[in-house]
């Protein structure tokens, strides 16, 4: 399989267990978007959230050539210093289940294995003219749309809770 062929399962990993950190750990263990302390978490993962969805969407249906691939590389650092921030944070803010370690454990690995496997993938498509050329990544690929449509969603959704925060304190 190429990376290319590889690619979207990586994304659809980082969906499915961010997805269910989200939903077990911030909405049903700790109530993130009820509590005025968890502000600045909610901000950050409103930002996530919102990359994440350009990510999933636009790397399911497109390759982002030229000057575009360092659109992707920026959204991917963008990410990993979301990361480290959020981990900041949470330490400072809540105790954190062992469940939810766990996952940000395998989220910030897969992180990683997101970045090695773009890194040539990217190079690749920056050598080529700039535009976005549609690619078919058929079931992988339809999955990773629904899932960057509910990311976009939930970024809303938290971004909301995150000016309602904003106005309890």
């Amino acid at each position: 399989m190429s990376l290319e062929g590889f690619l979207p399962w990586v994304l659809l990993a980082q969906a499915v267990v961010g997805g269910a950190d989200t939903l077990v750990n911030h909405e049903i263990v700790a109530r993130l978007p009820h509590r005025p302390e968890s502000r600045r978490e909610i901000g950050l993962h409103t930002l996530r959230e919102a990359n994440y969805a350009i990510l999933f969407i636009g790397l399911a249906l497109f390759a982002w050539q030229g000057a575009a691939a360092w659109i992707v590389a920026l959204l991917v650092l963008g990410e990993i210093a979301i990361t480290a921030i959020d981990e900041l944070v949470e330490n400072r803010t809540r105790k954190l289940p062992d469940n939810e370690r766990v996952m940000h454990v395998v989220l910030t690995l897969n992180l990683g294995l997101l970045a090695a496997v773009l890194v040539p993938i990217l190079l690749e498509w920056s050598s080529r003219p700039f535009g976005w050329e549609r690619v078919d990544r058929h079931g992988p690929g339809i999955a990773l749309v629904v899932l960057g449509l509910a990311s976009a969603a939930w970024s809303i959704r938290d971004g909301v809770a995150w000016v309602r925060l904003g106005k309890a304190q």
